[in-house]
This record gives structure tokens, C-alpha cells and sequence, in this order.
């Protein structure tokens, strides 16, 4: 049954005579401390904070004269009292709260400033557990949540950046707040500390490996508002979760115009991707459109990587997303910006080749100060109707796979190195997936069809296209090898694939039907290698 409701009508304004100050953050806490003081609010804090304002000048009472009772056990008991939560939480025009307010000598508290010791950042800094454990707050989010719940009568600001506009609105109103404000006010202290209790929660399900926990919980910060989402019918917001895996939420963005939400989504894809290329074995460009790849390679310089990755489908470039396993340099600039590019991703960028991508003022350049690590673990969740799919991160690496040759043939050094790239690329296409390679780089790609034979006859059309573009006298399918990123169900797929020229076969393996497909491999001579693991990816 619900805890019933008085239904006490909140006062609109209400004057802010005393406020209470305790946060960790102290960006802009004295000059807003100041501001308050010359505003006539008596100021009441705790700790650090009390020292922060009393070394501003500022006259300040010390919690410790609220409640009667010493901070004690380093600071974990200070605001967790009577006195305080009495004075958040009184329905101050309920007679039965005034009463007890009144009896028990608790002054009202009009406004709350406190922002939360800092999990997020300790967590991410590979603290031990008991330094994680610590930086867990406990009278913060106490005093945020009683606050915003008693929004009637009291404001709470949980973000520096609100200060401005508290103090604003106290000049607009002359020492009040209104009860639209604090409502604003309180939906956003009880989403930080949603966010807030959603870390903690995942952090512990992580360090007790807890793969499903009874409640999960995601939470993130806005850090942008779009024009629209991935239709302009759509509204769409970009809030990052805290995590430190290098990307298109944690990069630096040198220049060019506000991402877009299919940007960033691309871009992400891109990055992620090309991931899974060491860099200190070779360079690698994925370009990527609709977040498939529409063409990757590895070369021995970014501006060869990027030559063969082109190559692959130079119509579908247009107006792609470039991404790269090092650094940007000037060669490998002056050739991206030729073709009408939108996102350009790396780890870091040379002053000369920013200033050749600069020319370009709509291109954006995103640097990200390193690659992401294709084997970490992490969590993925996909919102359906009703509920969230979450489920752990493909960390699987071609490279750490026990590879099983099921055919005649075996596939020579070249071929071998070319179905491990190529296995590389079709865990990041949309499935089902085919990808054709040669030479470290891929030369036909079908993504994203409801039958595999479908999308390697796609890879097979669009390499013919490519070779009629660039005047070849035969696809670079012709010698290629091919992946796929599930089993061929039946031996046509594959009969596709010889057919458009693949001389070997990389899949995971584990159909009905594996005997009657090897057999038609090595009918026609193909090597082929089973995985043991597949990469569907909708």
C-alpha cells in the first residue's frame, strides 16, 4: 500500500534564509559562498567546505552547531543527524512537522549545495577495492534525495554549473526560489545520484563477477543536446557513462561541427573496429558508412592503408567515417580530404596534418590519446520494448582462437594471414556478413541481409563495381579469401564465394550441414578453417 499524502499545497516561493554547503567539487564554491553571504543567506557547512568559505572571509557555522554532536569516524558522521535531515524534510506547513521542529530546536534549511566524493573517477584510476569502497558517499546522496524530496520547501543544487542560475533566479525573485525552479532542481539531483548509485552497483557486479545481477542499472551525463537523432523527427541527447575506454565519447574533438547522432554512432563502429589492428604490427584505415565498413586495410603507412581501404568501394566513402590505429600524420591527411569525408578518428594527430584537415572547416577531427582494447571485457545493452538486452562485449580476437583446417588444402602463409584479417573486419559488419580480403585489405564486403548467400553474391557485385571503376580487367575478388561471420547453413554461400574468385574460407563452423560445405570445398580445391566461434552482430 502507498505511504498516503497529506496534500499540503507548496508555497511558490520561498525565501532562502540559511544554507547548507558540504561538497567534494569546490569549483566556484567561494564566489558563489560570497554571493549568498551578500544576499543576507546565513551559510552552514561542513569539513573542508567550512574551511574553503572561512578562508574566503566568510562568516560560516560549522554543522557540528546544528546538531550538537562532533563529526566523528573520519567524517563518515557528520550530516547523518536529527538536526540536519529534520531540518531537509519538515513540511514546514504541516502543524504536526512544525511542532516537532519547534520541540527539537531543528532550523529549517532553505537551499542544499553538495556534490558526491568522486566514485567514478577513482573507480576508472584502478584503485584497489577498499579506496574504491571509501569513495562511496553515503551523507551526500542521504541529503541530496531528502531534499529533492521535500522540493516544496527546499532547493538543492547538485552541479556547479547550476550556480549561476541559482543566484540569478534568488535576484530575479528578490531571495526566493520558485517552485518550478526547485522541481528542475530536484529531477536533476535525483538523476546524479541515480547515475551515481548505477556506477556503484555496476562496479560491484563487476568485482564480484556477477554477470546478472538482479537490477541493473546504466546511468550517464549529458554532454550534448542534437538537432535531432537518426531521423530530424527524432530528438536525440549524447550522455557519457564515465567509462575510460578510448573513443568517440572520450576524445578530444580538435575541430569542426557538432557531431551528429549518426555520427557519433559511426564513428564509434569505426573506432572499435580498427581496434582491433596492433598498431605496432602495421597501419590500418577503416572507413565506415551506416556503420558497416565499406572498406579497411593495413599497409605499411596510413596513406597506403587508406589507398587500399578506398579502393574497396569509393562510391560508399562518400561521406564516411575515417578511422585510423595511429597517428594521423600530414601523407595520410592530404589524401583523406580529398574525398568528402565527415569524421576523422585517431588516436592522435600531427600539428601538420590538423591543419591540413583545418582547411576543411566542416570535417571533424577526433583524437583520442589511444585504441581501444578489442579484448576487454565489458557490458553492451540494446533498450526494447519493455526492458533492456544487456549482455557482455565480443572480446573475442581472431589471433587468440585455436584455428582447425577441416579441408584437403591447407591454407598457404598468405591466405592464412589474409582469412585472419578478414575475420578481423566481419565481426564488426552487420550480419550476416561476408567479407572478401586480399593483401591485408578487403575487397568486397556484403553486410546486412537475411540470407548469406545473399550477401556474398553483395561482397562479389560490389568488388566487380570497384573493378570497373578503377579499370581493372577483373575483380580483386579473383584470389581473394572470404569470412563470414556465422556457419554457412548450406553449401550454396559458399559456391558463391568460389565462384566470385575466394581460394579460401575462413567461418565458425557448426552446422548441420558442415560435412556437405567441406565437401564442396575441397571439391573445388578451397581451403577452409573453422573458428569455433562466431560474430553475429544486428
Amino acid at each position: 500500500m502507498a505511504v498516503p499524502a497529506k496534500n499540503i499545497p507548496a508555497p511558490d516561493l520561498v525565501p532562502v534564509r540559511r544554507a547548507l554547503l558540504s561538497v567534494f567539487d569546490k569549483t566556484g564554491l567561494t564566489d558563489f559562498a560570497k554571493a549568498l553571504a551578500a544576499a543576507g543567506v546565513e551559510l552552514v557547512s561542513t569539513g573542508g567546505t567550512a574551511k574553503a568559505i572561512a578562508g574566503a572571509g566568510l562568516g560560516v557555522r560549522d554543522v557540528s552547531e546544528l546538531t550538537g554532536f562532533p563529526e566523528i569516524m573520519d567524517g563518515r558522521v557528520k550530516t547523518l543527524h536529527p538536526s540536519v535531515h529534520g531540518a531537509l524534510l519538515g513540511v514546514r506547513d504541516d502543524p504536526e512537522h512544525a511542532k516537532a521542529m519547534h520541540d527539537h530546536h531543528i532550523e529549517p534549511i532553505d537551499l542544499v549545495v553538495s556534490n558526491l566524493y568522486p566514485f567514478e573517477e577513482v573507480r576508472r584510476s584502478g584503485a584497489g577495492y577498499a579506496s574504491i569502497v571509501e569513495n562511496i558517499d553515503i551523507g551526500g546522496p542521504a541529503m541530496i534525495r531528502a531534499s529533492a524530496k521535500n522540493h516544496a520547501y527546499v532547493a538543492i543544487v547538485t552541479d556547479p554549473a547550476d550556480y549561476a542560475s541559482v543566484l540569478n533566479a534568488l535576484e530575479m525573485n528578490l531571495g526566493s526560489l520558485s517552485l518550478d525552479f526547485r522541481k528542475k532542481l530536484a529531477a536533476k539531483a535525483f538523476a546524479r545520484t541515480a547515475t551515481y548509485d548505477a556506477a556503484i552497483s555496476g562496479w560491484f557486479a563487476e568485482a564480484l563477477e556477477i554477470e546478472h545481477p538482479t537490477w541493473r542499472a546504466f546511468g550517464g551525463r549529458l554532454d550534448q543536446v542534437m538537432r535531432y537523432g537518426e531521423n530530424p523527427h527524432q530528438g536525440a541527447g549524447f550522455y557519457l557513462s564515465g567509462d575510460g575506454r578510448p573513443g568517440v565519447a572520450t576524445a578530444r574533438q580538435v575541430q569542426g561541427k557538432q557531431l551528429s547522432y549518426n555520427n557519433i554512432n559511426d564513428t564509434d563502429a569505426a573506432f572499435e573496429l580498427v581496434g582491433e589492428f596492433d598498431p605496432d604490427r602495421s597501419a590500418a584505415i577503416a572507413i565506415i558508412k551506416h556503420a558497416n565498413p565499406c572498406g579497411v586495410a593495413e599497409g605499411a603507412t596510413l596513406k597506403a592503408a587508406y589507398a587500399k581501404a578506398l579502393a574497396c568501394d569509393p562510391v560508399s566513402a562518400y561521406g564516411g567515417i575515417v578511422a585510423m590505429n595511429r597517428i594521423l600524420d600530414a601523407e595520410a591527411a592530404e589524401e583523406i580530404v580529398k574525398t568528402f569525408t565527415e569524421v576523422i578518428i585517431a588516436p592522435e594527430a600531427t600539428d601538420e596534418a590538423a591543419a591540413i584537415v583545418a582547411a576543411k572547416k566542416n570535417l571533424r577531427l577526433l583524437v583520442t590519446g589511444g585504441l581501444p582494447d578489442p579484448r576487454a571485457a565489458g557490458t553492451v545493452a540494446k533498450s526494447v520494448a519493455g526492458g533492456l538486452l544487456a549482455q557482455s562485449r565480443d572480446n573475442a580476437v581472431v589471433d587468440d582462437l585455436e584455428l582447425k583446417v577441416v579441408t584437403k588444402r591447407t591454407p598457404t602463409p598468405a591466405e592464412m594471414a589474409d582469412l585472419k584479417f578478414a575475420f578481423r573486419v566481419a565481426k564488426h559488419v552487420k550480419s550476416n556478413a561476408i567479407v572478401y580480403a586480399k593483401d591485408g585489405a578487403t575487397v568486397g564486403i556484403g553486410a546486412g541481409q537475411m540470407s548469406r548467400v545473399d550477401s556474398s553474391r553483395i561482397a562479389a557485385r560490389k568488388a566487380l563495381d570497384a573493378a570497373q571503376a578503377a579499370r581493372l580487367a577483373e575483380p580483386l575478388t579473383k584470389g581473394s579469401v572470404v569470412a563470414s561471420d556465422a556457419f554457412f547453413p548450406f553449401a550454396d554461400g559458399l559456391l558463391s564465394a568460389i565462384e566470385a574468385g575466394a581460394t579460401a574460407v575462413i567461418q565458425p563452423g557448426g552446422s548441420m550441414r558442415d560435412d556437405d560445405v567441406i565437401a564442396a570445398a575441397d571439391e573445388h580445391g578451397i581451403a577452409m578453417v573453422f573458428t569455433g566461434i562466431r560474430h553475429f552482430r544486428h
